[in-house]
């Protein structure tokens, strides 16, 4: 065996080694300058003469495999969160990353393009501190113990149980402090105090990198105080490798190494930016900015000492991988057919209907299969709102009209309304009749697989559209005919889901009346068709040619809103009970976005209620006097007023995954006992909130808000209920820095086994020092929770132990510490006040001073 090879059976803490290691590797040593900075690049070339094969860091995995074809995909971060269930987060980030190496081991050896790599880019264990941020979706809510503790378990399934042969690498992201507005980004100074620096915005990387393990962290487009994340010698060095003990790597977010000269103005180009962050203890970048790095050692800016740990870290992450230098991995053995698998798919199904929150219910659910229901809501078919953003493609989407339509003896559908003024949904089925054919090249030529499409709405991300069809090279035709509910204006879109960094776009064309209304040419814009229709059936075709790395096609529009809440108001008054589908999509919130309509702005929100033209549908719907059940499908907490005063039932879905219309169905029909709770406030209105920008926690989040929401964190409700009796203490008095045991009985005394979440909240005592005007104030933490299934007449015991860190807290200079004096923890299915639950009082004495 080689020394190169030998390295890959050396144990981890070597392998990550920051200093001596590089000075025996033949790898590192045999090298130039130049080879060295672009290996230390997201996109690293091929070195023949070590071995060495052409590799892209970048794949996705934040709630499935994504960008890579068919994968299983679960529900959004946000819903996975709802959840409340470190175990089944476990085993959702081992189905990720199984079936990433049954991609990669599909693939001959060598060579790995974007998305085929086993460097994943997740979770994103950013604080969701506030609702607007459109990205906040792909967080674990606004908590840092539930974020961390959900962190560490997702990490753990994606890593898997030997960590010198990682399944793959995780990388919780993005460090730190990152949390909106997306417009700016690129450039944008935080202002956070000490106090929120270690009380709100690193603990769950802590958690992540000291007891999830992480092999990999990503650094942040923002800087701090003025210096760039991924330049900060006190955060990247000090903090995660002298205190914490971090040895993997350091990545950056894409293109952070460049803003540090071109947007932060921190360092005049890039080799002296490059410089800034690869001393700071930044290994490699995501862009081509460390190109520079050898005009940066020749320009004395850096040693190449410096380069040479990097690459040390980053050569040892590719041999523990297998696939590099010779190296092989016990995970070669996982079969490339091990994606999308019957188990796989069934935890996509568990996962959704876990995720599933009832907010509100005033006995109206569950409702009987053999009720008759009208389905209305601009969410209620639609792909999109199921996959959410940074997914794969689901081969067999369930959308919640194919699930209600299976599960209920008679449903009159009508979609309503848009997502909100100027804001396209996909053309219905109740006013398509097509005929599609796919054709075996990008050309229309030959004899095609013909088929009915019920609408056009797909996700073909390096998938066939039909069996027999090449997925690079593919195009199809739809004809038939389009009914207008109403004489009126529309407007028709072609939504080409683009790839990032292509060449060339598919182009598409829209005839309406044979008449060519739409003409994408593949330049990337996405092409509107304003078109004045008669009410009834209008001649239709659409075509779309393949041949590059766009991701399927959307037939969209925007309707008359009058003719749409008629046909609304009409399918409510054949039903017994109304389900109206609402909320966001990832078409108004979501990463960087070019849309600006009201209420939204770039990706984020500058307004947190349901859009006005949502409400307008409820306040028909309602009208009608028919039982109003709301499912809110989001991304976000939204501001849902006028339904909590007059809706039935509140369900809150989330981007419930591939499986989420079957998982609604359930627990509409009480197949599913719905046991998720909120992991994040639902405010009543926007002004609740301090300005968007400002990243203070003082009236932030359920810790340090003081007035009322609408909805708590932790708040959900069941088809049963709960008891809580008196809990049992191990010991009432312990001195700082020893643990606190306690446990409680938990009853179920319903007629129907549920899950109950139970949660553990802590009141610390009155600080010392009063606390200035704009510090936040505490006003409790979360130290433990437990999702717990009960039978009905059976008491479960569920135990917390709470650590010091647990009971710490933390002062304006961000120390943190265990103080004296008399704690009070409760104990139930929310916070205090919130459903059945239990308190107690302990006391702790003295003083325990902890790590940062």
């Amino acid at each position: 065996m080689t020394a190169v090879g030998r390295l890959a059976l050396a144990p981890i803490g070597l392998l990550l080694a920051s200093s001596a290691l590089a000075q025996t590797d033949p790898a590192v040593r045999s090298m130039t300058l130049d080879e060295k900075a672009a290996q230390l690049q997201s996109v690293a070339p091929a070195i023949p003469r070590l071995n060495l094969p052409a590799y892209d860091y970048w794949n996705e995995g934040l709630h499935g495999l994504a960008r890579n074809g068919v994968a299983t995909v679960f529900p959004q971060a946000i819903g996975l969160a709802a959840t409340w269930d470190e175990a089944l987060l476990r085993r959702v980030g081992d189905v990720v990353s199984t079936e990433a190496r049954a991609k990669s081991n599909a693939l001959p050896a060598g060579d790995r393009e974007r998305y085929q790599g086993l460097t994943i880019w997740s979770p994103n264990i950013n604080i969701f501190r506030d609702p607007r941020w459109g990205r906040g979706q792909e967080t674990y809510g606004e908590d840092p113990y539930l974020t961390g503790r959900l962190g560490v378990a997702f990490i753990g399934g994606l890593q898997g149980p030997d960590l010198a042969h990682p399944k793959v690498i995780a990388t919780p992201k993005h460090l730190a402090a990152h949390s909106g507005p997306e417009a700016g980004r690129d450039g944008f100074d935080v202002d956070i105090s000490p106090h929120d620096r270690e009380a709100t915005y690193l603990p769950a990387f802590r958690m992540a990198l000291t007891e999830g393990r992480a092999l990999s962290t990503m650094c942040a487009y923002n800087s701090i105080h003025g210096v760039p994340v991924c330049a900060s010698e006190p955060l990247l060095t000090q903090t995660l490798r002298n205190q914490w003990g971090f040895k993997g790597l350091i990545v950056s977010d894409c293109d952070a190494v460049g803003n540090i000269a071109n947007y932060h103005n921190y360092r005049p180009d890039s080799a002296s930016g490059s410089a800034a962050a690869i001393a700071a203890g930044m290994d490699f970048n995501c862009g081509k900015t460390y190109a520079a790095l050898g005009d940066a050692v020749r320009r004395g800016l850096v040693p190449e000492t410096t380069i040479d740990t990097s690459l040390t870290r980053t050569f040892a992450v590719r041999r523990m991988l297998g696939g590099a230098f010779g190296a092989t991995s016990p995970w070669d053995r996982i079969k490339p057919t091990e994606f999308d698998t019957p188990a796989h798919r069934a935890l996509a199904l568990e996962a959704a209907r876990k995720a599933m929150v009832l907010v509100q219910n005033n006995g109206v659910l569950p409702l009987k299969p053999s009720a008759k229901i009208a389905v209305i809501g601009p969410n209620a078919d639609s792909v999109d709102v199921l996959e959410a953003n940074y997914h794969g493609t689901a081969a067999a989407p369930v959308t919640p009209l194919a699930a209600l339509r299976t599960a209920f003896g008679g449903v009159h559908y009508a979609q309503g309304s848009s997502i909100a003024e100027g804001v396209p949904v996909p053309v219905p089925d109740t006013a398509l009749s097509l005929r599609a054919e796919y054709f075996r090249g990008s050309d229309f030529t030959g004899t095609p697989v013909v088929r009915a499409d019920r609408l056009i709405d797909f996700d073909w991300d390096r998938t066939a559209p039909a069996p027999g069809i090449d997925p690079a090279a593919f195009s199809v035709r739809w004809t038939g005919t389009v009914t207008a509910p109403a004489a009126g204006d529309y407007v028709f879109r072609l939504d080409v889901p683009r790839c990032f960094d292509c060449k060339g776009h598919d182009p598409a064309r829209l005839w309406i009346d044979d008449k060519l209304v739409a003409d994408d040419d593949g330049s990337g814009k996405a092409v509107e068709a304003p078109v004045t229709l008669t009410a009834g059936a209008h001649s239709i075709r659409v075509e779309l040619a393949h041949s590059g790395e766009d991701q399927g096609l959307r037939l969209t529009w925007t309707a008359p809103a009058e003719a749409q809440i008629a046909e609304a108001t009409a399918a409510a008054k054949e039903a017994d009970a109304i389900v109206a589908f609402v909320g966001l999509s990832p078409a108004v919130e979501g990463e960087a976005l070019q849309i600006e309509v009201a209420g939204f702005s770039g990706g984020d929100r500058t307004d947190i209620g349901l859009p006005a033209a949502q409400v307008k549908l409820l306040e028909a719907a309602k009208a009608t006097g028919k039982p109003l059940v709301v499912v809110l499908m989001t991304g976000s907490a939204v501001a849902l007023t006028w339904a909590k005063a007059h809706a039935d039932a509140i369900l809150v879905g989330w981007y419930p995954g591939q499986a989420g219309g079957q998982a609604i169905a359930d627990t509409l029909t009480g197949a599913n006992n719905p046991g998720g709770r909120l992991p994040l406030t639902f405010y009543a209105k926007t002004r609740d909130l301090p300005a968007f920008i400002d990243y203070n926690m003082r009236e932030r989040t359920y810790r340090y808000f003081t007035g009322t929401p609408l909805w708590g964190f932790g708040h959900g409700l069941s088809y049963t209920q709960f008891a809580y009796a008196a809990p049992k203490l191990l010991r009432s008095t312990i001195a700082a820095g020893e643990s606190f045991t306690v446990e409680v009985p938990v009853k179920n005394t319903g007629k129907v086994g549920g899950d109950e979440v139970v949660q553990a909240y802590l009141v610390p005592p009155e600080p010392a020092v009063k606390p200035r005007f704009n510090d936040p104030v505490l006003q409790r933490q979360l130290v433990g929770f437990r999702r717990q299934t009960v039978k009905p007449g059976q008491t479960a015991r569920v135990a917390f132990t709470i650590d010091p860190r647990g009971m710490s807290s933390v002062d304006a200079a961000g120390n943190r510490r265990v103080v004296p004096g008399e704690y009070r923890l409760h104990i139930g299915g929310g916070q205090p006040g919130d459903g059945p639950g239990v308190d107690t009082v302990f006391t702790v004495t003295g003083t325990k001073d902890l790590p940062k």
